[in-house]
């Protein structure tokens, strides 16, 4: 693999609900997750699949990176509430982004990426505003050889914006990898903190803890409390689920940019929202720590 692809592996980000997600070096992935929720009957169930492909423009290490993506949240709400949830079972995601990177020096490389989300449960036969959800990053990456390491190791800095996070300002990204021998690395940083042993070429384990998610707008905007409050103001018009995980991972390398992976283990924090206009939290559906697993195939550059 040559250091002007590992700069572009660097630089790829694969989701955008959750920023600092350029520790992804993967041009392609499938994957199913699964959360069955403790203490109910519901459970949370996601089909995700992306697809990357940078664009060479110059002789001076400048690409242009589009990419898309798309999610299917099943959402199986059991529990019994005073308002109907048959609108709350499937949400959808489309996202389309395009990133721009070169070459600052020869470590440095700056990177910027816009996107735009239509994430929603599409009951209405038109789209609305509040599908829409819009992102903006920038990033300086630095890169350095070192020959003592199996790679060299990376510094990212940068801020990303999103209009899911209630906050109308960038949020800062920073994360740093090393793999500092043949056989261990490690990762430091948002969404992703891991540690890594290499078997073999084919064989690898991990311990870790992430962040994951989704947030869709409602398009029937509705009240919660239809009995105890029936002239309240405040409707639920989004739904948010905000995670914290821990866990073991395992990941078997077919080739050498094609692999298999499956996670599981336990939430940290498992908030399952549903929010006003103001990305307000108005009623938690589902708060109790559970288990949960996720496993799928991915094509990486690296």
């Amino acid at each position: 693999m040559n250091k002007t692809f590992k700069f572009i592996a660097f630089f790829l980000l694969g989701v955008v609900t959750f920023p600092a997600m350029a520790q992804s070096t993967d041009l392609a992935r499938i994957e199913y997750t699964y959360f069955p929720q403790s203490d109910s009957d519901n459970s949370f169930r996601r089909f995700r699949t992306f697809v990357n492909f940078p664009i060479k423009l110059n002789d001076k290490d400048a690409y242009l990176i589009p990419g898309v993506e798309y999610r299917n949240v099943n959402f199986k709400y059991e529990n019994d509430e005073t308002f109907s949830t048959s609108y709350l079972d499937r949400f959808q995601s489309f996202t389309g982004k395009i990133g721009y990177t070169f070459k600052m020096n020869d470590v440095w490389r700056f990177g910027v990426e816009t996107g735009v989300k239509v994430a929603s449960n599409f009951t209405t036969s038109e789209l609305v505003r509040d599908d829409f959800i819009y992102t903006g990053s920038v990033y300086f990456i630095k890169i350095k050889e070192d020959e003592r390491y199996v790679e060299p190791w990376r510094l990212i800095l940068g801020l990303s914006y999103s209009t899911t996070t209630g906050f109308p300002f960038p949020l800062p990204v920073i994360n740093y990898y090393k793999r500092f021998d043949e056989k261990w690395s490690y990762g430091l940083g948002i969404p992703k903190t891991n540690l890594v042993h290499y078997f073999n070429d084919k064989h690898q384990v991990q311990g870790f803890v992430t962040l994951d998610g989704f947030f869709a707008n409602v398009q029937q905007n509705f009240n919660p409390f239809p009995q105890t409050n029936p002239s309240a103001n405040r409707l639920a018009e989004s739904m948010s689920m905000t995670i914290v995980l821990s866990g073991l991972g395992y990941q078997y390398n077919f080739t050498d940019h094609i692999s298999f992976y499956a996670y599981a283990g336990y939430t940290v924090m498992n908030d399952i929202r549903l929010r006003d206009k103001d990305r307000e939290d108005i009623y938690t559906i589902d708060d109790t720590n559970t288990f949960y697993a996720r496993s799928g195939l991915k094509f990486s550059i690296l």
